[in-house]
């Protein structure tokens, strides 16, 4: 059974076991530019009402609530950089701020000497995350609540201030080129957030999207035509890309929904730590196959790991003996051999310490 410092011990191989893959070229080519650190939670269901730990939250579902964060180039997939188990009735934000400062520090000690970029959703709207992160000097952008205070600081915008978005179904101006209307527009203005030691001003940016079905009530922004989307955030970047950006951070879904998919079906033991210590192993897996897929190239660096799996990892082979040497033997005509040879000749340049 595992204990405490068992999971710890785990952490910290996870933690160099990145450094040498990155080092190795199986991670962001790019470290020195901006990457984004994606953070989220997730409810693990679990069916054995003995486990430790286990219980309903917000979902009522029974089971566990884990952090995860993710690492992300722009254009490459993401990498499991931390996680965290814990129980199920666990508030989304708990403990939040000491987990994104041991992540912003992994992404750090592999390498990353750019810009770091954090991107939350709303569950980690607090002072004490933004803090973590202006600490750890990384920019952030955090969806905020639809609380009082936001919706009268969006029902302070101007109409004049609304930018719309160009997304496919816009309409766009054949003589210019500018989008003349779109069924989403974004706008901003100046915010402060928090109270206390935590105050901070800084942009509040809103995206509202018109309703398909307007509906009607007796709040005010109920009552027209848009939902409103609201994401606090110290970046400095121009509204539509800082934006368009945020909304990126769906890509940590992809990275649950992968680990959902395989070793987070299920957690398989009754005592939390041990299942502390499978939730590191899922994302050590999950990142081998992604490192996997990142030395092959071509279409595997975006792919998932299932596909990864099942064209680089479950190869047809079988190992023969010959002049006193083992030779392994794989099935001919490959339609992946190409990028599969190509990974096994870049995993030797891993380096076996750091």
């Amino acid at each position: 059974m595992a204990a405490g410092g068992n999971v710890r011990q785990l952490d910290a191989i996870s933690r160099g076991l990145r450094c040498r893959l990155w080092a190795a070229g199986a991670g962001p080519h790019r470290r020195d530019e901006r990457l984004f650190i994606d953070g989220d939670s997730t409810i693990v269901g679990c069916y054995g009402t003995a486990k430790q730990g286990v219980s309903f939250g917000y979902t009522k579902v029974r089971g566990y609530h884990p952090l995860i964060a993710t690492v992300t180039e722009p254009g490459a997939a993401p990498d499991v950089l931390h996680t965290r188990l814990r129980e199920g009735r666990a508030n989304t934000a708990r403990g939040a701020a000491s987990f994104l400062a041991e992540a912003f520090g992994r992404a750090r000690a592999a390498g990353a000497s750019g810009e770091l970029v954090a991107r939350l959703d709303g569950g980690f709207y607090n002072g004490g995350v933004v803090a973590a992160c202006r600490r750890a000097g990384v920019r952030f952008s955090v969806a905020t609540r639809n609380d009082a205070a936001i919706r009268r600081a969006i029902a302070a915008i101007e109409e004049s201030a609304w930018t719309p978005i160009p997304y496919w179904n816009a309409e766009i101006d054949r003589d210019t080129g500018e989008v003349i209307a779109s069924h989403a527009e974004v706008a901003e203005a100046s915010y402060t957030a928090f109270a206390g030691r935590h105050r901070l001003t800084g942009r509040l940016i809103v995206r509202r999207v018109r309703r398909l079905r307007p509906v009607t009530g007796q709040l005010e922004l109920d009552t027209d035509l848009w939902r409103h989307h609201g994401i606090f955030t110290d970046r400095i970047e121009p509204l539509l890309v800082t934006e368009a950006q945020h909304r990126d951070h769906a890509i940590v879904e992809q990275v649950i929904a992968d680990l959902k998919a395989g070793p987070l079906a299920h957690c398989p033991s009754g005592s939390f730590t041990a299942n502390a210590a499978w939730v590191g192993l899922a994302a050590i897996a999950h990142n081998l196959s992604r490192a996997l897929g990142t030395l092959a190239a071509q279409e595997f660096t975006v792919a998932t790991t299932a596909t990864i799996r099942a064209r680089l990892i479950n190869v047809v082979g079988r190992l023969v003996r010959s002049a006193r040497r083992y030779h392994l033997r794989l099935v001919e005509q490959w339609p992946w051999q190409t990028q599969l040879d190509r990974a096994r000749s870049r995993v030797s340049a891993i380096p076996l310490r750091t």
